[in-house]
C-alpha cells in the first residue's frame, strides 16, 4: 500500500463509504421493525436501576430507546444529549417522559430547560458497529469527544443500541475512536467487557 492509502482523505472517504452503507441497513431495519425492539435494552438496565443514564432522542431511522428511559425514569436521573458546538463534547440535560421538549441541532429533540447531568451510562446511537465494540457514528466525534471526558472522570459504561442489520464485518477506525462496553439489538446483547 502506498502513503495515499493511510492518508486522512483515505480514512474519510472509507469511512464516508461505510456509513452510506450501514444507512442502508438501518434503514431497511428500522422499516421492518417490530414492537418490543428494546426489550434487551431492558434488560440490562434493570440492572442499574438508580444510576444516572443518558439515553437520547432518536432521529430519522434510529433505533428508538425512549420506552426504557422511560422505565429507567421512575427509578433515577435520565438525561439526553445537547450538543454545545463544533468540536466540543456533549452535555446531557435532565429528561422526562413528558417534559416539555424544543428543537436542537441536526433535529433531536431536547429539554425545553436545561437542567445538566453527568451521567454514568450513556445509551449511544450509530450507524454501524462491529462484535469488537466499535462504533461509526455520524461523523462529528461528539461521542469519542464525550466518552473521552467521562472515562478520565470515572468508570462509564457505554452501550451501544441498534438494529443488528448495522452490524459491519470491520470499521475503519481513528485513534481518537472511543470502544463501546457493549452493544444491544433487537435480539441479543453483546457484552464486549466480558471477553477480556
Amino acid at each position: 500500500m502506498n502513503d495515499s492509502e493511510h492518508s486522512p482523505e483515505a480514512l474519510l472517504a472509507t469511512k464516508a463509504a461505510a456509513r452510506k452503507a450501514a444507512f442502508v441497513r438501518r434503514k431497511a431495519a428500522f422499516e421492518s421493525q417490530r414492537p418490543g425492539v428494546a426489550g434487551h435494552l431492558a434488560e440490562v438496565l434493570a440492572g442499574y436501576r438508580g444510576v444516572p443514564l443518558a439515553g437520547y432522542m432518536p432521529i430519522r431511522t434510529e433505533i428508538d430507546p425512549r420506552a426504557v428511559m422511560a422505565e429507567a425514569a421512575a427509578h433515577g436521573p435520565v438525561a439526553v444529549p445537547v450538543i454545545q458546538g463544533a468540536g466540543q463534547p456533549l452535555r446531557f440535560s435532565r429528561w422526562h417522559p413528558d417534559g416539555p421538549l424544543r428543537d436542537g441541532p441536526f433535529g433531536a429533540r431536547v429539554p425545553q430547560v436545561d437542567d445538566y447531568l453527568e451521567p454514568e451510562i450513556l445509551i449511544v446511537p450509530l450507524v454501524a458497529f462491529d462484535i469488537a465494540g466499535n462504533r461509526l457514528g455520524y461523523g462529528g466525534g461528539f461521542y469519542d469527544r464525550t466518552l473521552e471526558g467521562l472515562r478520565n472522570r470515572r468508570a462509564t459504561l457505554a452501550i451501544g443500541f441498534a438494529f443488528d442489520a448495522q452490524e459491519a464485518r470491520s470499521l475503519p477506525l481513528e485513534p481518537t475512536d472511543q470502544p463501546l462496553d457493549m452493544i444491544v439489538t433487537e435480539s441479543r446483547i453483546l457484552d464486549i467487557t466480558a471477553r477480556g
